[in-house]
């Protein structure tokens, strides 16, 4: 990337979740969800977060979104998460949650479930107007054009803004998610496994738009995945997370060709391989099989 404007910096940040046990249930231990996690998004790339299940990438897109504590209010976060507007550091840990509402609408999550992350009792139409309702000052008028700018904007139409989500394919349920993330203008999407409950061939169209919607509007994407031929396909640089911590952050090309951590090899190692000479023996091996 020749623009390296940095948009958000993530500054050892550390993510406790305590156990409680006992007859009193009292703090026994803690999950070290996230250790020490550091690192710079640039304006306008996409930063791929891989790693297996349970590493901690989500629990750190949820921790840049600073919602962790709505469903886990004894979580412990230490550290830094700064958002840089017009070359201000604002520091999203300390916010309060009303404080924290002028500065959401500019980091907003694609979720990795289409079919559970919108609401089935509302129309499309309000679903995308919700964040509009909740940041914006618009006119009821100013924000149906809005809606309807958007869903051109993911390939579906005005005419189904009044369907419910239960009418929609899962790819099209994910452009209407893509498209709620969309209504507040951000300079930040997080999506947390945005294709992996998709079809292969709509992944890649889930894919191709979110590439074109960031050429569009200059987004910067961290994008969350265990995919890593995916993530290969959209990401400028890419971070491998394992057991907490960041082992390694580097170029894409850097990452996939020359590895620097066991961890990044042994994942490299798991991505399935063409083999031209195995297809070629199971074929012979189906032709003589058909000749007996």
């Amino acid at each position: 990337m020749s623009n390296k404007n940095t948009i958000l910096k993530v500054n050892d940040l550390v993510v406790d979740f305590p156990v409680f046990g006992g007859l009193m249930q009292r703090k026994i231990g803690a999950v070290h969800a996230v250790r020490g996690v550091g690192f710079e998004l640039y304006k306008g790339e996409t930063l791929g977060i891989v790693g297996e299940s349970g590493s901690g990438k989500s629990t750190l897109g949820n921790a840049i979104l600073n919602v962790l504590r709505l469903t886990a209010p004894d979580v412990m976060i230490d550290g830094e998460i700064s958002l840089i507007q017009d070359e201000n550091e604002i520091e999203l840990l300390g916010l309060s949650r009303n404080n924290m509402k002028l500065y959401r609408k500019h980091i907003q999550m694609i979720f990795q479930d289409p079919y559970s992350s919108l609401n089935p009792r509302m129309i499309v139409k309000d679903i995308i107007r919700e964040p509009l309702n909740i940041n914006t000052d618009l006119t009821n008028a100013e924000k149906n054009e809005k809606v309807n700018w958007l869903l051109n904007k993911v390939g579906l139409t005005s005419e189904q803004s009044n369907r419910y989500p239960h009418e929609f394919s899962g790819g099209q349920r994910q452009r209407i998610g893509i498209a709620r993330s969309l209504a507040t203008d951000p300079d930040i999407i997080i999506a947390d496994e945005p294709v992996s409950a998709l079809d292969v061939s709509i992944q890649a169209q889930i894919i191709n738009l979110m590439m074109d919607l960031q050429d569009e509007f200059n987004l910067s994407i961290i994008f969350i995945a265990h995919d890593l031929s995916v993530v290969k396909h959209i990401s400028n640089r890419v971070g491998v997370m394992y057991n907490g911590e960041l082992v390694e952050i580097n170029n894409t090309d850097d990452i996939f060709s020359n590895p620097q951590h066991d961890y990044t090899k042994e994942l490299l190692r798991a991505i399935p391989q063409p083999d031209p000479q195995g297809r070629d023996e199971r074929k012979n091996s189906r032709l003589q099989i058909n000749k007996k």
